[in-house]
């Protein structure tokens, strides 16, 4: 299975939109090199597929690459569906699927607009094995568990 990266956002601090960057660095348990949410535990480089995103811009909302604080935008991979311990191609990088979903603890400002926030559900997090470089156009290849 195959997609691709269509955005690479980072934010300096957290719980803020974060901004598409174009490129990065992935570190071995670190994450995504200048972003705010990046560190030595398993929720190291987040992902949300455009397609989610496309489920809240049809409520209306004006939301795209980053909104939902994710550093990945990814088009093509249906990712929530991923099981646990899939690795993945992201860029030159070897990742890991570590969670799906999250409980968010506070209600976000698109939460508070419609009701809903597609990433508590379709949002994934992984963390980096293999150190890389990842650019909106390269390629993600799932390689399976």
């Amino acid at each position: 299975m195959k997609g691709k990266v269509i955005a690479v956002c980072t934010s300096e601090r957290k719980s803020v939109a974060k901004k598409n960057v174009g490129q990065g660095t992935l570190r071995v348990d670190w994450g995504l090199e200048g972003d705010a949410h990046a560190g030595p535990w398993h929720r190291q480089v987040s992902l949300l597929a455009w397609e989610s995103i496309a489920k809240i811009r049809a409520q209306g909302l004006d939301v795209g690459a980053g909104s939902f604080a994710e550093n990945i935008t990814t088009e093509g991979i249906e990712l929530f569906t991923l099981p646990i311990g899939t690795r993945m191609q992201l860029g030159t990088a070897l990742v890991e699927v570590t969670q799906i979903g999250k409980l968010c603890h506070t209600k976000c400002a698109i939460f508070q607009t419609l009701g809903d926030c597609v990433m508590p559900r379709e949002g994934i997090f992984v963390r980096v094995l293999e150190p890389g470089k990842v650019r909106v156009g390269d390629d993600i290849e799932v390689l399976g568990n």
